[in-house]
């Protein structure tokens, strides 16, 4: 009994500690974006570039791994799924941040983007029958207070129609990554992480480049300085593959609704990453919002934990 409730508890701690790297190096892609548009890049460019560097890594492991002796071979209600939360999770939440970003401040979408987490929650609970606890709810109110206050003195708000098509937009993006994020916790479990996020990801980067190619009606000149390139290679791999795996992971470990609450420490991440190599003034407001968001993670993470320790003692017993 000793044994299994180390073991619960390793799980738990490395399932955090996983979610929370994965939404530190996703918060690195505000930084990278940045840095690009510093030489006259579009946005819509620059989101064909990150996935054309992540996609030859996620097609690579997805023919590894359907070659792989016991793999899992998805079916096709598997494919179905696939292609579906690959398009909801990272085509239409990219693409209607980046409009939406044409419309309100970059403060304000942080905001409301993040609030993907309460969705994911109830998702779960309305249509995959969870039960929303205490401990959740109690870690959602910390983590939102947090973020609103690290963002509200920050927010600029111009005519009233370009807050409501761009408010719309990213709320249509938290929309889209909060049913991937609740949908890939059921394929998860039997498909492994990297069987789904290679599949997953393969078609979002195909989904990108489809539509650059509609759009553009071929590929236009991509005649950019090699800085472009370097920071969309950068981006693909620190801020696109690498938290992509390990978000995966974390869900596969705590669940996609404590994933998510793990996740709400990004707008943080960003704000201390923006200090430090774009040089945006640090605050003490923001440094007070960080610390009730990180404070209602440890509360989530800490409980949850308990909570299976004194159910599986229950059982035991």
């Amino acid at each position: 009994m000793e044994n299994q409730k180390k073991g619960a508890s390793y799980q738990q701690l490395l399932g955090i500690f996983v979610a929370l790297l994965g939404a530190i190096l996703f918060s690195t892609k505000a930084v990278f974006v940045k840095l690009a548009y510093q030489y006259e890049v579009d946005a819509i460019s620059l989101l064909l570039f990150r996935m054309l560097f992540s996609l030859p890594i996620f097609l690579g492991i997805a023919l590894y791994l359907s070659q792989k002796a016991g793999s899992y071979r998805p079916k096709a209600g598997d494919f179905i799924q696939i292609i579906a939360l690959g398009i909801l999770g990272y085509y239409l939440a990219s693409l209607f941040d980046f409009m939406g970003l044409q419309y309100i401040s970059a403060s304000l979408e942080r905001l409301i983007l993040f609030i993907y987490p309460t969705l994911v929650v109830l998702i779960g609970v309305f249509f995959f029958r969870e039960k929303l606890s205490w401990q959740q709810i109690i870690a959602l109110i910390l983590t939102y207070i947090g973020i609103m206050i690290v963002f509200f003195g920050n927010i600029e708000i111009g005519s009233k129609k370009d807050l409501y098509t761009g408010g719309a937009l990213i709320l249509g993006s938290a929309l889209c990554y909060a049913v991937y994020l609740a949908g890939s916790g059921r394929l998860l479990p039997k498909m492994g992480t990297w069987v789904f996020t290679s599949y997953a990801l393969t078609v979002s980067s195909s989904a990108v480049i489809i539509h650059y190619l509609i759009y553009n009606q071929g590929f236009a000149s991509m005649d950019f300085p090699w800085q472009v390139y370097m920071y969309a290679a950068l981006m693909a791999t620190f801020s696109t593959v690498i938290p992509t795996f390990l978000v995966s992971e974390g869900i596969r470990l705590i669940g996609a609704s404590n994933a998510a609450i793990v996740g709400s420490s990004g707008p943080i991440s960003t704000i201390i990453l923006a200090y430090i190599f774009l040089g945006e003034r640090l605050t003490l407001v923001q440094i007070l919002g960080g610390v009730l968001v990180l404070g209602g993670v440890l509360f989530i993470s800490l409980q949850q934990k308990k909570k299976k320790v004194q159910k599986k003692e229950g059982v035991e017993a």
